[in-house]
């Protein structure tokens, strides 16, 4: 059954419960630690150390100086300030902006909004397998190429993008171009180095990884410099000025923590084997998702049922999916465009993503919604 024993929440790639230990960090803080950081007496430190011994939990996750990691509202925030940041900062020499066609819409409408103040956007279709591969990014960076943003885990279907291999090529043809990922879905899940990446710039969210919604963080690597977009303070070295949320933030230092990298991965893993193998035992399932996905994410379409009749359908189950990205909202997926899918088989498609908390019930109780609504919906 799911975290709250009743519910089986199959959707955490949208958001994750809070887990216990940092729901309790959020309220001491807003109860006992309630200084501004910013404040010069003892309630203004106290606020800052909690600060900075969140920063240092995150950025040990990423293996990053915990001075080249400045926290924002979410993934969402991160990816607009490595976006606009990196092209206004080389605005005048580079105005060539390549992403993949498959990234998550805080990247694609950012990279379309710079396309209206006349950037050049590229963007990078997969391949067959999933992924987008290094040698058709490599082979749109020339000299004007300002930014690179190809995300490390795909937010619909969990391919898991060849990132290092594709910075690596970046960077051999232009060593100015920066290199930028949205880390959302990867973060808590993969065991992520920033160096061996090769990443200039990587977004992390907390409410991916049971701790509270309205925090993030974005790695800037030293030396890179990006314009600001937001004016008003000192705090977070000016990237993102204002009062800082603490509560979430000290939540979010206290869930990196928590992680278990490994051994998560291979509860979870066993639980996708668990879930391909009994889904394709219901006859008109299709996988979406590639074998080597990340297991977090499955991506499957259910036979002639549009997504949202099926999801609802689920729901009075209390079985809990998407039909895609939450911030898409129901809208048709351009990820399954790109990928090249029938408009039938992506009118169809759902989404199942698991954390810690979900169990074998979880998967028998969709296996057992599915089955019933492909029988009774399909006739409707």
């Amino acid at each position: 059954m799911g975290a709250k024993g009743l519910e089986h929440y199959l959707d955490n790639s949208a958001t994750t419960a809070v887990s216990r230990a940092a729901a309790d960090k959020a309220y001491r803080i807003m109860t006992e630690v309630y200084g501004n950081p910013s404040s010069l007496h003892n309630k203004g430190l106290d606020a800052e150390h909690e600060l900075e011994r969140a920063r240092k939990a995150v950025a040990a996750r990423l293996r990053v100086s915990p001075g080249e990691l400045y926290f924002t509202s979410g993934g969402t925030e991160a990816n607009n300030t490595a976006l606009f940041g990196a092209a206004h900062a080389n605005a005048r020499e580079r105005r060539r902006i390549v992403i993949s066609a498959v990234e998550h819409s805080s990247v694609t409408e950012a990279a379309a909004q710079l396309e209206a103040e006349g950037f050049e956007v590229v963007q990078i279709q997969p391949q067959s397998d999933g992924m987008v591969h290094a040698g058709d990014v490599a082979a749109a960076v020339d000299k004007h190429t300002a930014l690179v943003s190809v995300m490390l885990v795909n937010n619909e279907t969990g391919a898991i993008m060849p990132v290092a291999d594709i910075f690596n090529a970046v960077k051999e043809i232009n060593p100015a171009a920066l290199c930028h990922t949205d880390a959302v879905q990867a973060f808590g899940k993969l065991d992520i180095k920033a160096k061996s990446l090769g990443a200039d710039m990587i977004s992390v969210s907390g409410h991916k990884v049971h701790a509270p919604k309205g925090v993030g963080a974005l790695y800037v690597k030293k030396g890179v410099r990006l314009v600001p977009h937001v004016f008003g303070g000192e705090q977070e070295g000016r990237f993102r000025p204002g009062t800082e949320p603490l509560p979430a933030i000290a939540a979010f230092g206290v869930a990196c923590d928590e992680f278990d990298v490994l051994g998560n991965y291979e509860n979870v893993a066993a639980l996708n084997r668990y879930a391909r193998e009994n889904l394709l035992q219901i006859g008109g399932i299709v996988l979406n998702s590639p074998e080597n996905a990340l297991p977090y994410v499955l991506n499957f379409s259910a036979g002639r049922v549009r997504s949202e009749t099926m999801l609802h359908f689920l729901e009075e189950r209390e079985v809990y999916v998407s039909s895609g990205s939450a911030c898409a909202k129901g809208k048709p997926s351009h990820v399954l465009r790109a990928l090249g899918l029938s408009r039938d088989r992506a009118d169809s498609a759902l989404r199942v993503s698991f954390s810690k908390y979900n169990t074998t019930a979880d998967i028998d109780a969709l296996c057992e919604g599915i089955a019933l609504g492909l029988k009774v919906l399909a006739h409707r």
